[in-house]
């Protein structure tokens, strides 16, 4: 027999995949000498010498495939590579990630594929670190000491060494530090750093503020070169800057935004013309003031984005221009681009044209006042506002039009409820509520939408090189799965060359509102979905149904919008010749990386600080009792979001009543074997607050009743597909198979 690990190699490095049963009779392998073989298959694919594909087929490592892409690492040691040109995450075990940390771009190899097409490799090497510095708290130990990481994913502590080289005595126990790496994991070696930077207390609110700033390495402090250009920007627009502008301040053009709002960089007209409404979308001109290659562009370019916590804005602009000059603030004259759009009474578009602009916004309105007018009737309101109620009306006529338009194409809209975090003046969180979202903000949304799908129309088709905000098709395994799931409830979700259709999606949202699974079904398929990112290629936006995208209204705050209006002003001008374009397609790729990874920096951070805030408002809150939704299950536990504070904790699988709990991925659930006991994602149960960890952001709950009743499935026929949990007692040694 040759069965060897030479042999087994000399066959697959004839480069084609070989089959196992292809296998036994190439190697003449006899029945009681497959056990012998079987170890070495294993022990070849874990070292990663050969590749396991679907259907037990076997081949040399690298044709199973290679990725390439940032590693996200779980805090019991696994961790998932996510590819840099998109695709299924890569699961690599922890045993292969004992020297990467979380956030390094590695190169990783496909070493197994499962028959739902899911993929599991190892880390062959590094490509670039991805932390260089860490936030945390530091223990003091000797001369030297530690610094335990704020985030958990890092999997590991960081030593300092002593003496002054370590920087151990600038920081007393308990204090927030930074620590800059001086040596990564490698063997027994441990993360070794040097304390540069001493931010406080934990508890001071800056202290927070600074930790999430520093840990996601945010620009926040603008340089003085930076701050003299913006400070060299006029606070008036100059009899000059209006010329060649199209002249639109005698219309009544208003802002509507939030209250706190400071910024504003929208504003709003519309006039009846007949049957048909004309709408006016005017966008701060910020390319006026923030020119290509300057000081204020590179830092711009930079940041990518302002980031928003509960309390403040790292603003993308200095404040001399976000909140001064490029600010449609009321009664003033501003520079801006403007989207006129002609819309008839079906709502579709009929006419359009855009052109440099000048304005003076006639009022500053909040969310609140146009609900007040429009929804309330409230009278007060309207008295105060009678000159702008009948645009109002017009407006919330318009709005309906363009909201039938998206809906019956198939636009997705998951109306979800948003947590807003209400602070006193020390920065404690004093309540969690419901984020209101109204008619007018419901107004502006539509406004927003067609101008920017009409923008990204014009320049596609003018045609020259652009940005475009894209949304591709959701994944198709998981789409699979959910046409499975939702047939289960008697559905029908067809998937068509593993493909949907936005329709098919919006018709399932809509067979389902009201009933009992609605939430269920809304929480699986928003799963499915892909991230939104920018792109030099133009592939549609799905979840909006939208043939092509752009992002246009926010140049304040976001970079590719700049960009766009660029482009946009070069075309309007008749600028825009073979070398800009040349240009523009060399340079435009790496722009729409860089913006969307600062978008993704940015939502890690908003989402970690407010996650902060959640975390002190439950600190006083261990023993009580909530009702719950439970949001996400996992072989070690499942995740639940309370019905009014919006803060989602964990039940670890442990803490439920002793059983063999059965983890059923693709129904979302965990089912008891014995008890036959189902906890599924979206049922409503009712936890008590058994733990806060802040440093971990996390919440442990403890299951006190579930509150609704659900089929359970029987356990018998999936058995063989799923992962059997024991709780307590000795687990049967499994059978090969």
């Amino acid at each position: 027999m040759r069965k060897g690990k030479d042999a087994i190699l000399r066959l697959l490095g004839k480069g084609e995949p070989v089959p196992y049963r292809q296998m036994l009779k190439a190697l003449n392998v006899s029945r009681h000498e497959r056990q012998h073989l079987d170890d070495q298959l294993d022990y070849l694919v874990e070292t990663g010498e050969i590749a396991k594909l679907p259907g037990r087929i076997y081949t040399m490592a690298g044709a199973g495939g290679t990725v390439r892409g940032r590693l996200s690492t779980h805090r019991d040691g696994y961790g998932f590579v996510m590819p840099e040109d998109g695709g299924e995450d890569l699961f690599v075990p922890a045993r292969y990630l004992t020297e990467y940390m979380n956030g390094d771009i590695v190169e990783a190899q496909v070493v197994s594929t499962r028959r739902d097409g899911k993929r599991e490799g190892r880390v062959t090497g590094i490509v670039k670190r991805g932390v260089t510095e860490i936030v945390g708290r530091f223990e003091a130990a000797g001369k030297g000491g530690r610094v335990i990481p704020d985030d958990p994913k890092l999997g590991r502590d960081l030593f300092v060494s002593p003496g002054p080289s370590g920087g151990a005595a600038k920081a007393r126990t308990g204090q927030i530090v930074l620590a800059q790496i001086t040596s990564y994991p490698s063997g027994v070696r441990p993360l070794e750093g040097r304390i540069v930077e001493v931010l406080g207390e934990p508890d001071d609110p800056e202290v927070e503020v600074l930790s999430v700033i520093k840990k996601y390495e945010l620009p926040h402090v603008f340089d003085a070169k930076v701050m003299a250009e913006a400070e060299r920007e006029p606070q008036e627009v100059s009899e000059e800057a209006r010329q060649g502008r199209v002249d639109l301040r005698e219309r009544l053009i208003v802002t509507i935004d939030g209250e706190t709002a400071r910024d504003f960089d929208d504003a709003v007209s519309v006039a009846r013309e007949g049957d048909n409404i004309r709408l006016w979308v005017s966008i701060a001109d910020v390319a006026h003031y923030v020119t290509e290659g300057s000081r204020l562009d590179t830092e711009a370019y930079l940041r990518g984005t302002s980031v928003y916590f509960p309390d403040r804005c790292i603003p993308m602009l200095p404040e001399e221009l976000s909140n001064g000059i490029c600010s449609l603030n009321p009664q003033v004259d501003r520079l801006t681009m403007t989207a006129e759009m002609l819309f008839d009474a079906t709502g579709a578009r009929v006419d359009q044209r855009f052109y440099a602009s000048v304005i003076k916004s006639s009022a500053r309105l909040t969310y609140t006042t146009v609900k007040k007018v429009l929804v309330d009737r409230d009278e007060e309101s309207i008295a105060a506002n009678r000159h702008l109620v009948e645009d109002l009306k017009v407006m919330e006529d318009l709005a309906l039009r363009l909201n039938r338009v998206r809906a019956g194409r198939g636009s997705i809209d998951f109306d979800l409820p948003e947590p807003q975090i209400i602070l006193d003046t020390q920065g404690e969180t004093t309540a969690i509520v419901r984020a209101e979202r109204n008619l007018a903000h419901r107004i502006i949304e539509e406004f927003m939408l067609a101008a920017n799908e009409a923008v990204s129309h014009f320049l596609e088709t003018t045609p020259v090189p652009s940005l475009y905000r894209i949304h591709e098709n959701p994944d198709p395994v998981k789409l699979q799965d959910l046409s499975e799931f939702v047939f289960g409830f008697g559905y029908i979700l067809k998937v068509v060359d593993e493909k949907v259709s936005p329709t098919a999606l919006q018709k399932l949202l809509e067979e389902v509102a009201g009933k009992p699974e609605e939430r269920l079904i809304n929480e699986v398929l928003l799963r499915c979905m892909k991230q939104a990112r920018y792109s030099a290629e133009n592939l549609g936006h799905f979840g909006l149904a939208a043939a092509s995208y752009t992002h246009f209204t926010s140049p304040i705050r976001r970079y590719p919008d700049l960009v766009v209006h660029r482009i946009l002003k070069r075309v309007l001008a008749g600028k825009m010749n073979k070398a800009d374009k040349d240009r523009l397609e060399a340079r435009l790729p790496e722009t729409a990386l860089h913006t969307s990874k600062r978008e993704r920096v940015a939502m890690e951070a908003e989402r970690e600080m407010v996650d902060l805030k959640k975390m002190q408002f439950m600190r006083d809150k261990i023993g009580e009792e909530y009702d719950g939704y439970i949001t996400g299950v996992a072989p070690f536990g499942f995740f639940v979001e309370l019905v009014d504070l919006f803060v989602e904790g964990m039940v670890p699988v442990a803490t439920l009543p002793q059983d063999y709990y059965v983890h059923l991925e693709k129904s979302h659930a965990l089912v008891g074997e014995r008890s036959r006991a189902m906890y599924r994602i979206a049922d409503k149960i009712r936890v008590k607050v058994a733990g806060v960890n802040e440093p971990a952001r996390q919440v442990e709950f403890a299951l006190v009743g579930t509150l609704e009743k659900r089929p359970v499935e029987p356990i018998a026929d999936v058995r063989s597909a799923y992962q059997r949990i024991p709780i307590k007692g000795k687990r049967p040694k499994p059978k090969r198979r």
